[in-house]
């Protein structure tokens, strides 16, 4: 049988053996050891010697796995400066508040989670104490990822150092009341606490990746050095096994982001039991993370294991730790000493001898209690090491046991996390274990109180002390007062507004083309952070590669392909696109990352992520909920968006619903725009409302997605008519009436309002034509350039009228008077204009492209979904009929013309 640990043949191994003597003599070497002293010695010697190249920069397979051991041996940790009997005190105080608190809660059935940080609470506190850096000086520090279900911990440190009071706590997931705390980290719940929500788990490992190496960015472009700045991520080892917590581990190791590092609480168990029942999730991590160029620490066992190590003098306690799954070392935690003795202990003749030697309490101590994530030391000595390796970054995988001081009701039980409250007599023996001087006769009516020893104590001013001397709070958030950025010129959104005269351009080239003159503004262009996940000349965007470069550390180390071209791939240092691969996940990472620099780090960037309009909302909807909770702030581009604009491409590729997910997000502005004059209008809107002088009541922390089209058509001029601008920013505007559009309808002739969105206001001037010239109606065309945003203004004037104001909504002012039936139409399900519908007074009713996306000609697609624009004189004509404006037959002559 094939070890699966074996190292593998390499392309050395197909090289003549120059000296098969001496090759011959090492092989020997091996087998002797294997004789004399047996095969777990020549396999140690083995692996010494690998480490031992690999130090000496020998070019060899890396040892993916190492021993079941701590990383750094107890005669190489560093003492842990400071207090450690004080930051013993201020962790035992946490873990009773964070345990109150959630017990507290459980009377209103609010839920909350107590285990978690009881595992983790000294991988926080030593982090505190002595590597957090705040943002007192300056404004960036360190950025924290903290996990969302330790949120409790994190709350009774801010009550201890006087961030939070009584109140607060007792408010824990009851935020209606205006001072609640929000059940996991969450900037816009918390905003002066929280920088990043964490708690959809494996996109806070996905996000703090793209932070450390935007933060790279910023300090190669000049725009701020942010060298001091450190991200850590405190992960779950049960959150390693969704995609994204793994998905960019390549990255962070190829672009040597040393500014990173993750601390994963290694306490064995997911939600509902354990993480890796049969096989070990440490040596998993380790073999994955190394895989990947990471540097490892393993912080496993505490110092009560120091003796027995001593003892094992042939390796045979290394090697049992190896073989027991981590659903065995779960169990070990909950049994005594003798059933620890047998199965422990008696599967090896050198094992029960050891055994031997050791009292009951010490197979107890080691078994149920010390683990490397619970000592300071053991922890002080991983972060140490973690900031000072230089080349890649570095995850400690820390061992721990979850629900750890709880009691044994909590310890390593497989419900764990499913329990939300000790009983007083728990909370009496956790009071005990943890020594701290709380009184029977404090705990009133069966409540638990909460403990603080006292503004003015040792503890707390140690806690503020150590705090000051670090930056100042942590975690922190920081709202700076930022000057609004200039505003680009007039002129370079009004080249817009003349339209392209017999030219035929498509919105994503009138995008890119806006995109252009704004990053070479003087004063605002370097702000610019363009975002592409590998499509760029797709989306017609390679004229910006020479210009502007594509970040990279190593800048260009070859000579491009198309060096001689005009629009070479160049690769540099301080370059400002993004160009991520094919990772939408990863992209909209970078995005997260920028559209928060204005509060993480002070500077205000302006992003924009264009995309497939398919693979952005459907892939990675969940980061866009991320992106709104966490404040962010830019443009996100839905390119070759529709579902029949993208020939030939089929079901896969054909959007038809990226604007109703994208409804969904209260943070999103979404806008559907038809014309090039209507990108620029928004754009420059949006630049004024997010980066600008903000109107009195107007959010800034939102974010525009963009739906824009591959389509070439001709661009009209923007109608000289008052009310424009306004109108394409509401949503909704009238782009023409038919005398306008110069048709001529007989008088009194019957009339319909089209409302049309992106592309589809074209065919709604197709059928416009037909109505007149082959029906006698006359019909006003309207650019809906936003129905969520009608939507939303529509839900804000209902919600003014239950107070008691009264509001119109605009679709109804914009429609207001416009004679006959309103039918709407897009490029997407019909849910997309139906979002207004309940506002018109108008007879409604809509037609969109509902169901797959087919792989066929735009014009065979549209027929078939039925809104190409003889679809549309159908559906309107059916409109006029029921009103009895039109005579039914017409309606069946129209569908035999069109073959319908």
């Amino acid at each position: 049988m094939t070890d699966s640990h074996a190292i593998q043949p390499s392309a050395l191994d197909q090289l003549p053996d120059r000296d098969p003597e001496e090759t011959a003599e090492w092989q020997a070497s091996l087998d002797a050891v294997t004789k004399a002293a047996g095969p777990h010695r020549a396999a140690y010697l083995m692996r010494r010697t690998l480490e031992r190249a690999e130090g000496n920069g020998i070019a060899l397979p890396k040892l993916l796995e190492t021993d079941y051991v701590n990383t750094i041996p107890t005669a190489a940790e560093p003492g842990v400066p400071g207090d450690e009997a004080i930051e013993r005190r201020i962790t035992a105080w946490n873990r009773w508040n964070a345990a109150a608190m959630v017990t507290r809660g459980s009377k209103y059935g609010v839920g909350g989670h107590i285990a978690t940080f009881a595992s983790a609470a000294w991988l926080y506190e030593t982090g505190f104490n002595h590597f957090f850096k705040g943002k007192e000086a300056d404004g960036s520090g360190d950025q924290l990822y903290i996990q969302g279900h330790a949120s409790p911990g994190i709350y009774a440190r801010a009550f201890l150092d006087g961030r939070l009071n009584e109140s607060q706590l007792d408010n824990f997931r009851r935020e209606s009341g205006g001072n609640g705390l929000p059940s996991y980290p969450h900037p816009r719940r918390l905003p002066w606490l929280w920088e990043f929500p964490t708690v959809s788990m494996g996109l806070g490992p996905l996000s703090a990746i793209y932070q450390a190496r935007f933060n790279r960015y910023l300090t190669s472009r000049g725009i701020k050095d942010v060298s001091d700045s450190h991200v850590w991520a405190f992960l779950g080892d049960g959150e390693m096994d969704e995609p994204e917590s793994t998905a960019a581990l390549a990255l962070a190791s190829r672009e040597g982001l040393d500014n990173l590092t993750f601390v994963i609480n290694c306490n064995l168990q997911r939600l509902d039991g354990p993480v890796r029942a049969n096989f070990k999730i440490v040596q998993e991590l380790e073999a994955q993370f190394r895989g990947a160029g990471w540097n490892v620490v393993k912080s496993l066992w505490g110092s009560a294991w120091d003796e027995l190590f001593r003892l094992d003098t042939t390796g045979a306690l290394v090697r049992r730790l190896r073989e027991v799954p981590d659903a065995q070392v779960q169990t070990y935690q909950t049994r005594d000493a003798a059933y620890i003795r047998q199965d422990f202990f008696g599967k090896d003749p050198a094992l029960v001898e050891m055994a031997k030697l050791l009292s009951d309490d010490k197979i107890v101590e080691c078994f149920h209690l010390s683990r490397g994530g619970h000592e300071s030391r053991k922890v002080y000595a991983a972060y140490k090491a973690a900031v000072e390796f230089k080349g890649a970054p570095t995850v400690i995988l820390a061992q721990t046991v979850k629900g750890f001081t709880l009691g044994e009701g909590f310890a390593s039980k497989n419900a764990n996390h499913q329990m939300k409250k000790l009983s007083v007599d728990e909370f009496k023996q956790m009071r005990d274990l943890l020594e701290l001087p709380i009184r029977d006769s404090d705990f009133v009516d069966g409540v638990v109180p909460y403990g603080h020893p006292g503004a003015d104590s040792a503890e707390v001013r140690y806690l503020q002390e150590r705090r000051a001397t670090l930056g100042g709070p942590a975690p922190a958030r920081r709202t700076h007062a930022l000057a609004p950025l200039p505003a680009a010129a007039d002129k370079t959104f009004a080249a817009f507004d003349k339209g392209s005269g017999s030219q035929n351009v498509a919105t994503t080239m009138a995008f890119v083309r806006l995109i252009k003159d704004l990053v070479r503004d003087k004063q605002t262009g370097r702000r610019w952070v363009p975002i592409v996940p590998d499509e760029a000349r797709t989306f017609g965007m390679e004229s910006l590669f020479p210009s502007l470069g594509i970040y990279s550390p190593k800048g260009q180390t070859y000579e491009p392909v198309d060096r001689d071209q005009l629009m070479y791939y160049k690769e540099a240092k301080d370059g400002q696109i993004l160009n991520e691969g094919i990772t939408e996940a990863g992209s909209m990472a970078d995005f997260i990352a920028a559209s928060t620099a204005y509060s993480t780090h002070g500077e205000a960037m302006i992003p924009f992520y264009i995309f497939y309009s398919m693979f952005g909302w459907q892939r990675t909807a969940d980061q866009m909920w991320q992106l709104g909770d966490q404040l962010g702030r830019g443009f996100l581009v839905g390119a070759t968006a529709g579902r029949t604009t993208l020939t030939g491409e089929g079901l896969q590729h054909a959007d038809g619903h990226s604007p109703v997910i994208a409804a969904t997000n209260p943070a999103a502005l979404t806008y559907d725009p038809a014309f090039a004059y209507e990108v620029a209008a928004i754009v420059k809107d949006g630049l004024r409302r997010m980066y600008g002088e903000a109107a009195p009541g107007e959010d800034q922390n939102v974010f525009y997605y963009l739906t824009v089209y591959n389509e070439p058509m001709p661009q009209p001029a923007k109608p000289a008519v008052a009310g424009v601008d306004e109108g394409i920013v509401k949503g909704l505007y009238r782009f023409n009436t038919a005398e306008s559009a110069g048709l001529s309808p007989v008088a009194n002739a019957p009339r319909v309002q089209l409302l049309g969105s992106g592309t589809a206001i074209h065919w709604a001037l197709q059928a416009q034509r037909l109505l007149t010239e082959e029906w006698g109606v006359a019909a006003d065309v309207w650019s809906a350039t936003s129905w969520s945003e009608l939507r939303r203004d529509a839900l804000e004037a209902d919600a003014a009228l239950l107070r008691g104001e009264e509001r119109l909504p605009y679709v109804r002012q914009a429609l207001q008077g416009a004679e006959g039936p309103v039918l709407a139409v897009s490029d997407y399900m019909r849910q997309v204009p139906d979002q207004i519908a309940q506002w018109v007074e108008q007879d409604y009713s809509s037609l969109g492209a509902d169901g797959f996306g087919i792989s066929d000609t735009r014009e065979a697609a549209r027929r078939h979904f039925g809104v190409d624009a003889e679809s549309v004189v159908v559906a309107a004509l059916a409109q006029l009929a029921r009103r009895g404006e039109v005579k039914a037959t017409a309606v069946k002559e129209a569908r035999e013309r069109y073959g319908l």
